[in-house]
């Protein structure tokens, strides 16, 4: 029988009947191999394959998966590499069975020459989920032509302390709000249909769960989350995840939760996601994960315990190499300390997903014209329309902006002003455009830009803050480009700490103990605004900074968050009015570090009893010497032009616990200008048996109007919206009245 005969490669034949054929032909070291990573740089000499360490690293027994060729030195010969590596297990396998190309597309493909779209807070910024699936589908576009097949986005966890450095990688604070936002980066990486086409990726949801409110923000810190706060504020994005948009991978946290790691935690793996959900993909182990149950957690005395555990526990596949599972689970099973149904379970799942997407089909093309889509021309117009819809206008006294093309002299200052940071997760790329390129390209040819750095993003040297103080005080207007900077090619394990322009200050690893701004740009800040010049700061970083002073001094803000390589040119458009900003916060802004945690759907009793706070002058209660409000709420963001808000409509006013209520409002552009506007609806349960929060997001929408046009925007809330879990558990829509807020305009209904 040849092997087009054998019914694993007949592609006519249902998906479960090839499952199960092929995982009967094979060995159990096979089934093990399938269940492991290899890292493609150790079979790489000079971006090319050398073909005997691929077989002393892969074998006879092939692998489940490979990484990709990330740092090729351009796409055509990353797609030659996985090309050979595919073509290696096609041919030289036993069974010829493909290997998971793993990718990171957290905003884009990360890799040499790929389109890098704006960091994944910027994206959230944008309010826009349609503009962040078609980010999504870009990025798996370019990923597939160079063959990958699995991208490890999006990021789920909640950004709910600032000090945690992995705050830039999520969709902020809110749980609606990622959750639609995850909804529709799984779209777009993965597709709408069952099967994974050839120009999408398996989705990845990660960090399975609450990894983003570590103890003190530290990363990998524990958890502490409830098991109330846990199903009703971090699970949510990724049941959606799941459920909705069909992700065909999982990853689970590298944290622990109530003393266990998520990787080891058969409730989340087993009961939750596969029980509870209905989950039929695998779930894929973040890298070196599995180890780290031994030398991190010390749940596990050896390696092969942390594999026991994480195998019982149903995590399916080790990454980014085989330490853990491999030999040392196959003596597992061979002892009969792990079942061979488990080894069985986690393979066929693997398997399953590898057909849904075509692998056994796929031809493995290499040939140049695949990679032209790499950075295409259309992907650079979207990075460019999501980095305008991303940025936010925080502050604008005066109507200072946007600013006249045609002002005689501008100075251009700060350690971020020429140097493009395109956040965590992605590669250097020299063609991506600096605000002060940007800025250069918008002016007209009279304005004279002097350009003065001042200081680096974290260093102590003042050598540079007198030229920059002069540079503004000779100026007309002064843009203050402020912020961090993030490793490029971070990860466990991952990125060359001198391969960045500056020490990072944000991203995977690097948290915060404060959330002043690096080094000393607070002292340049205030040497330039101290000018009396009008000051525009601008921020290119990945989570928020506690700047009251420069909000109380400087003229204008403007928040770029790390704005991709377009970034320069959109921050030029919305700076001289080329483009009216639309971007809003996903995130608070606290006043202070002390101020944390400070996101904005908290319990009644966490906004203070007293509401009596001081000042230094004038000390009061719950905080004795500042406010507790923020310095930017949650949703917040200013226009070029005014909305208005206008005839809520609520019906029907009554409800039963199953019922749909549906809001309409009108919204009116009442300015000189076009503008995007985000409405976004609030609800607030008044009386609940359990507490709930102060005010929930449950539904946005994002309008363009024309000066003097309106849009009525409609809105439906349902059982989903308004339950809650009970006290013993059960998600229940309790009788009551609930406020709803759309604007500052509010209502009320009422459910019987």
């Amino acid at each position: 029988m040849s092997s087009n005969d054998l019914l694993y490669r007949d592609a006519s034949a249902p998906v479960e009947d090839r499952v199960r054929d092929l995982l009967s032909r094979m060995t159990l070291s096979e089934k093990l191999r399938q269940m492991g990573m290899a890292d493609s740089a150790r079979f790489l000499i000079d971006g090319c394959v050398a073909d005997a360490m691929l077989r002393t690293e892969i074998g006879a027994e092939g692998i489940g998966a490979v990484q990709d060729a990330r740092l090729a030195p351009n796409p055509q010969a990353a797609a030659r590499v996985i090309s050979t590596i595919q073509r290696f297990l096609a041919t030289e396998t036993r069974l010829g069975i493909p290997a998971l190309v793993i990718g990171e597309c957290l905003h884009g493909h990360m890799s040499v020459g790929a389109t890098v779209f704006p960091q994944a807070i910027g994206l959230a910024s944008t309010w826009n989920a349609e503009l962040v699936e078609n980010v999504a589908s870009a990025a798996a576009l370019e990923a597939s032509s160079v063959g990958v097949n699995q991208a490890l986005a999006p990021d789920l966890d909640l950004a709910r302390d600032p000090r945690w450095g992995r705050v830039e990688e999520t969709y902020g604070e809110d749980p609606y709000l990622c959750e639609r936002l995850g909804v529709a980066y799984v779209f777009g990486v993965q597709g709408r249909k069952e099967v994974v086409g050839p120009d999408h990726l398996i989705a990845t949801p990660k960090h399975f769960a609450a990894h983003g409110s570590p103890q003190a923000g530290i990363n990998l810190a524990p958890v502490a989350a409830g098991q109330r706060e846990l199903h009703s504020v971090y699970l949510p994005p990724f049941k959606a995840a799941v459920m909705e948009a069909g992700a065909l991978s999982v990853m689970p946290a590298y944290s622990e939760l109530d003393g266990v790691p998520c990787s080891a935690s058969q409730e989340l793996l087993e009961c939750i996601l596969r029980e509870k959900w209905g989950f039929d993909g695998y779930t894929f182990a973040d890298y070196g994960a599995i180890q780290m149950l031994h030398s991190f957690h010390r749940t596990a005395g050896d390696l092969q315990e942390a594999g026991r555990q994480a195998v019982m526990a149903g995590l399916d596949l080790e990454a980014p190499t085989v330490s853990c599972y491999g030999e040392r689970l196959q003596e597992l099973v061979e002892e009969e300390r792990v079942p061979l149904a488990r080894v069985d379970a986690a393979v066929s799942r693997i398997l399953r997903v590898k057909f849904l997407a075509g692998l056994f089909e796929d031809d493995f093309d290499d040939s140049p014209h695949r990679t032209a889509v790499v950075n295409c021309p259309e992907n650079v117009a979207l990075a460019l329309k999501v980095a305008r819809e991303s940025i936010v206008l925080l502050k604008n006294d005066g109507a200072l902006l946007p600013l006249s093309a045609a002002t005689p002299t501008i100075a251009v200052i700060g350690p971020n002003a020429d140097t493009a940071q395109l956040g965590d997760y992605s590669v250097e790329k020299q063609e991506a455009v600096t605000a002060l390129q940007g800025i250069r390209h918008a002016v007209s040819s009279q304005t004279t830009v002097h350009f003065a750095p001042g200081c680096g993003v974290s260093d102590r040297s003042e050598e540079g803050i007198s030229e920059a103080v002069s540079a503004a005080g000779n100026a007309d207007v002064a843009i203050l480009v402020l912020g961090g900077c993030s490793k490029l090619t971070s990860g466990v394990g991952w990125g060359d700490d001198e391969a960045s322009a500056a020490a990072p200050t944000c991203g995977e690893g690097f948290d915060r103990t404060d959330l002043g701004l690096p080094g000393i740009q607070q002292e340049l800040a205030e040497g330039v605004i101290g000018t009396g010049t009008p000051t525009v700061v601008v921020l290119t970083h990945g989570r928020p900074y506690a700047i009251e002073w420069i909000s109380e001094h400087a003229a204008a803000i403007v928040d770029a968050w790390y704005p991709g390589e377009q970034g320069g040119r959109a921050l030029a458009d919305i700076l001289f009015g080329a483009v009216n900003p639309s971007g809003r916060l996903p995130v608070t802004v606290p006043r202070t570090v002390g101020h944390v945690p400070a996101y904005y759907n908290h319990k009644p009793s966490a906004g203070g009893y007293y509401k009596c706070p001081g000042t230094p002058e004038c000390p009061g209660r719950d905080y004795v010497f500042a406010s507790p409000e923020p310095l930017f709420p949650f949703g917040f963001g200013l226009s070029y032009t005014t909305f208005e808000y206008a005839d809520l409509s609520i019906e029907p006013r009554v409800i039963a616990p199953d019922g749909e209520v549906e809001i309409r409002v009108r919204v009116s552009n009442t300015g000189d200008c076009a503008g995007g506007e985000v409405v976004q609806l609030y609800v607030s349960d008044l009386v609940s048996s359990v507490t709930t929060p102060v005010r929930a997001l449950r539904g946005f929408g994002k309008v363009h109007l024309e000066p003097g046009q309106f849009a009525v925007v409609e809105f439906v809330l349902g059982r989903g919206d308004l339950a809650v879990l009970d006290r013993d558990m059960r998600w229940v829509v309790e009788p009551g009245v609930f406020e709803i807020q759309v604007g500052e305009i509010r209502g009320f209904f009422e459910v019987r």
